[in-house]
């Protein structure tokens, strides 16, 4: 197995409505909502850029031009607190400008992630890239892309990214059938395994396993060509699945790689509350101060609950 060129570029699909936190995103993008004090796309660039990436397109709809100004540099706010002799901001502003090359593309109308990346081939110029989801990302103590690109560059197909779920929650996912990957693969840190098919949205009686795919791949560039011949499926949206599943049964290699740490899942209310307090809690300047609030908060709701009980 040759090593082929490994990816240098990745892809956002960001042009979503995020109609499960209206009306917050009726003006501001699900994308740029603040964990802490840095909102969600800087947390996935910075994903990518510590993973060698420095090229990133960010698949953008009407109203999210506001997610390309984060990445833009701000010499008015820059100057004033070069003023102020407040460094320690100064550099905040500066850094989501310093991670990666920005590039936009437009997505006029929400036909299915398939169709989202379908719109960057012209970007992608025929070399693998990776596709980030803009609503979920892993902690930076245990990464998960860099395993992934390695993956990719040895096998030439594509690569997934599996967690482990319960059987009740697989209808919201896609779900491989897998098999004992190479052992000469399994040195990249993370377990790898070969996809022999994907399920989308399966029932807990139809899903092959436990093992769903979320929001990281590492594509070929044959991916734009299966879209373009992939027709709408689940939701009446072209499917990325779908057209991963077709390559699959062409005889591109799939594999994909279990992660078992820390994801952070702020695509749904629940998931994005819980990624502010876990985030929040582990930071050294506010965390200490967090958490004895946090734990007296929880002591005093429970103790009305239970006088409320008596």
């Amino acid at each position: 197995m040759s090593e082929g060129r490994r990816a240098v570029k990745a892809v956002i699909p960001a042009a979503g409505l995020a109609t499960r936190f209206l009306p917050a995103t009726k003006a501001v993008p699900k994308e740029l909502l603040p964990v802490v004090d840095r909102p969600v796309l800087e947390y996935i660039v910075e994903e990518a850029a510590d993973a060698g990436i420095s090229d990133v397109l960010l698949i953008t709809g009407r109203g999210k031009t506001s997610m390309v100004d984060h990445f833009d540099r701000r010499p008015d706010l820059e100057a004033r607190l070069i003023e102020k002799g407040d460094d320690e901001r100064l550099a905040a502003v500066r850094r989501p400008s310093e991670l990666a090359e920005i590039y936009t593309c437009r997505q006029h109308e929400p036909l299915g992630l398939g169709h989202a990346v379908g719109t960057a081939e012209s970007h992608i110029a025929g070399e693998p890239f990776a596709v980030l989801l803009g609503d979920e990302f892993v902690d930076e103590s245990d990464p998960l892309l860099p395993a992934m690109l390695d993956l990719q560059s040895r096998t030439g197909g594509i690569v997934l990214a599996f967690i482990e779920v319960e059987p009740e929650e697989v209808r919201r996912y896609g779900i491989a059938s897998v098999e004992a990957a190479e052992s000469s693969l399994q040195d990249v840190g993370h377990e790898v395994v070969r996809v022999t098919g994907l399920v989308e949205k399966p029932t807990p009686e139809e899903a092959p396993s436990n093992l769903a795919v979320v929001g990281r791949y590492v594509l070929p560039a044959s991916i734009f060509n299966a879209i373009k011949r992939t027709k709408p499926g689940s939701g009446g949206e072209i499917q990325l699945t779908d057209a991963m599943a077709l390559l699959l049964a062409e005889g591109t290699p799939v594999h994909g790689v279990i992660y078992r740490g820390i994801r952070y899942d702020t695509g749904q209310p629940l998931g994005y509350l819980q990624a502010v307090v876990q985030l929040a809690a582990k930071r050294q300047d506010i965390g200490p101060a967090f958490r004895s609030w946090l734990l007296g908060f929880v002591e005093s709701i429970d103790g009305s609950e239970g006088s409320a009980r008596s």
